[in-house]
């Protein structure tokens, strides 16, 4: 069998779907957001460093001198020498910061929700997953590989969550599971609602706060702190990778529930521990953030900025409650021209969203900005758009 034909004809069809993706290796330094690219500088408008720290001086000074203390790695899985104090400090300020009692840190936000949620389907018998339509696919391969009954909900419709709970006995086992912030439109989840149907429904609760922490909350906690109900969720998820400018995941819970998952998560023990300077330099931006709310306050400022001139030049913007910022497009071969031309002639990269990161026909150019963005940059940015898309003939017409 010549096994290329197989890998050459799943490419062929992506490429007629228009899907094809092509990785832009920028030379991301300082001078963030602006970078090179293929020799040309360009704006970039793509990724999640919310708050810009990744650029800080004070922390990148701090992670310097964190690895000259520590190494580079932490030499093992946390089960054979590779469980460090600062593994456990950041796990007790993480639980500290979220208002639960235990902590576990994983390699990724991706690891860490499909780790957990494939875990939770092995120590709860029966137990029945309701997962929201716009979930991430992290939560949907964990609850793929957790094995369990899983019930789709429509996106944020709480009519459709309670009667589809009240179809179970209230003695089943039952378990939320939603994003607090959605990566894709910037939606927020109605987070009283889901506690009050979780608490009627006798169900777990498990938020995704990947795309919430350091841009919202007084302290950075996400929405969950913002609205005062982090201590009634079961299980919040977070990531070091967005705001706080490293890399890495982690789960909040119960001290029985994080042990257990700790005990039984495949994802958690068989891979090497997050290098202990990354952990001591998230511990910095955690006492950083504490004393420097400017960052967050900078980005909403900016953010609402962006959101009212995009309405004011009639471009067809989502109605996104976040940071995130959706602009529709709505078929994938305009989406990548509208990219390209914005990269190749107005030196402006925002990457295209297509499937399988969303449904097909629902393609989409997603902003994000941060706060190291100017308004004098996202001023051209819209203006750019609106030539663009009036010359577009899908959204023309």
């Amino acid at each position: 069998m010549d096994y290329n034909t197989c890998f050459n004809q799943a490419l062929e069809t992506i490429k007629q779907e228009d899907r094809y993706r092509v990785f832009n290796a920028l030379e991301r330094d300082a001078r963030f957001p602006r970078s090179c690219t293929n020799g040309r500088e360009v704006i970039s408008w793509c990724g999640v460093d919310y708050l810009g720290l990744t650029q800080h001086p004070t922390l990148k000074q701090a992670f310097c001198d964190n690895l000259q203390q520590y190494g580079m790695g932490a030499g093992g899985t946390r089960n054979i020498g590779g469980t460090h104090v600062k593994h456990v400090e950041l796990e007790t300020r993480l639980s500290q910061l979220h208002q639960q009692q235990a902590t576990l840190l994983f390699t990724s936000g991706y690891v860490t929700n499909q780790t957990a949620l494939s875990t939770l389907g092995k120590l709860i018998p029966d137990l029945v997953v309701f997962s929201d339509g716009d979930n991430h696919m992290s939560i949907i391969e964990g609850i793929r590989e957790s094995r369990c009954h899983k019930v789709i909900v429509k996106h944020n419709d709480m009519a459709d969550l309670e009667q589809k709970l009240a179809e179970f006995p209230l003695s089943q086992p039952k378990i939320i599971v939603f994003e607090a912030v959605y990566s894709m439109s910037g939606d927020f989840a109605p987070l009283t609602q889901i506690i009050a149907l979780a608490k009627k429904y006798h169900a777990l609760s498990y938020a995704d706060e990947v795309h919430a922490t350091g841009v919202y909350g007084l302290n950075g906690g996400g929405l969950t702190e913002a609205e005062g109900v982090a201590s009634q969720i079961d299980f919040i998820q977070g990531t070091l990778g967005k705001s706080f400018g490293l890399m890495g995941g982690y789960l909040c819970g119960s001290a029985a529930s994080i042990d257990a998952i700790r005990l039984m998560g495949n994802g958690f023990i068989f891979t090497t521990s997050l290098p202990p300077a990354l952990c001591a330099t998230v511990i910095n931006v955690l006492d950083y953030l504490k004393l420097h709310p400017e960052h967050q306050q900078y980005l909403h400022t900016l953010v609402n900025h962006l959101k009212q001139r995009l309405r004011e030049a009639k471009l067809p913007l989502m109605p996104s409650a976040s940071q995130i910022i959706p602009v529709w497009v709505g078929n994938p071969t305009h989406c990548k021209n509208i990219a390209n031309t914005l990269m190749n002639e107005y030196g402006i990269y925002i990457q295209t969203i297509n499937y399988p990161t969303v449904r097909k026909g629902e393609e989409r150019l997603r902003i994000s900005p941060t706060a190291l963005h100017t308004f004098e940059q996202a001023d051209q940015l819209v203006a750019a758009l609106a030539t663009l898309y009036k010359n577009c003939v899908h959204y023309s017409t």
